[in-house]
């Protein structure tokens, strides 16, 4: 059993020494623990400090490509080389190494494929009081959307079983941790969360400029998952509404008409019949959409065939030959 864990890399020099000292050197039940960084076009020593400690795998890009990209390119370099376990972490020792651990339990048990570490957001110092209303917000929104029960979705601290990585997609640019719980909660795939700890702060997070900034990313990456994942009820329910509010125009302007004062209300019954309109093209559109997702289904089956064949395949002739692995975006 191999456990691999990746640690997303911009610009980490002066605490990624801190973050790999800090990482678990054996955990009972599993035979081989391998380190691998991604390097998301950093500017520093970041490549130099991380080989210098001894990492196993190095993912590189030439410039800065984002966390969501960086994130599935790891979990491509961890299962090449054969990761039957895959753990993601912070370049700034935000989380508690000793609770990995805790992340990969229950995945060897077999109780789930995914496992999220759950920060204690309201105990934790270094986040405003705005910060710590806005992540029980987006965790809210997360949990109606995936429909799980995972109490912080924003966390970056989170172990996958080998399955789990075979069958994630990322398509948003902004981040992985929203999308890919909505994509496993709507996929039913086995997830669940366990309490860890938090470090001091080190850095500013780098995630988001302001924080109305990371709200409307955030909510622009759910809303969009969740139009992907559900799409019949995304645009029922806008198509509904438009169709509730062109009903109602409707029915007061027949009540007008027959008062005999409907001559003054045809402003109502063209916004009405334009209501109308755009609701029923709403859902039509919904019908078509959930097609699409039907389709993308089907993709998303045929792909993590290819990856399975693909991966597995890897893992059987030892793929790794020098115990280091190099990506560049050319």
């Amino acid at each position: 059993m191999k456990l691999i864990i990746q640690i997303p890399c911009y610009n980490e020099e002066e605490t990624l020494t801190i973050a790999l000292d800090a990482l678990p050197k054996h955990i009972e039940g599993i035979d081989e623990i391998e380190y691998l960084i991604i390097n998301d076009g950093s500017r520093d020593r970041t490549v130099e400090v991380a080989r210098n400690w001894g990492v196993h795998y190095v993912v590189n890009f030439k410039k800065n490509k984002g966390l969501a990209r960086g994130f599935m390119a790891g979990l491509d370099a961890c299962l090449r080389n054969g990761a039957d376990v895959i753990v993601n972490t912070d370049a700034d020792n935000q989380y508690c190494a000793e609770d990995i651990e805790k992340l990969v339990r229950p995945i060897l048990e077999g109780k789930t494929d995914i496992v999220i570490g759950a920060r204690p957001i309201d105990q934790t110092e270094h986040f405003s009081f705005l910060k710590k209303k806005l992540q029980h917000l987006g965790s809210y929104v997360v949990r109606k959307a995936s429909k799980s029960d995972i109490p912080d979705a924003p966390s970056g601290f989170r172990a996958y079983s080998r399955e789990a990585a075979m069958r994630l997609n990322v398509v948003n640019e902004y981040t992985y941790t929203l999308e890919t719980i909505v994509q496993a909660g709507r996929s039913k795939m086995a997830m669940e969360s366990v309490p860890v700890r938090t470090n001091e702060e080190l850095r500013p997070s780098r995630l988001f400029g302001s924080m109305l900034g990371y709200v409307k990313k955030s909510m622009v990456t759910i809303f969009r998952a969740f139009m992907m994942y559900r799409p019949m009820k995304f645009f029922t329910i806008i198509g509904g509404l438009l169709f509730l509010l062109g009903m109602a125009l409707g029915v007061r302007f027949l009540v007008y008409f027959f008062m005999g004062t409907g001559g003054g209300h045809v402003q109502s019954l063209i916004l009405c019949s334009t209501l109308l309109l755009l609701g029923f093209q709403t859902i039509v559109i919904g019908f078509l959409a959930d097609v699409i997702a039907a389709n993308r289904r089907l993709l998303e089956d045929v792909q993590y065939h290819v990856r399975k064949l693909d991966y597995d395949g890897v893992k059987e002739r030892d793929g790794k030959e020098n115990g280091r692995m190099e990506e560049t975006d050319g």
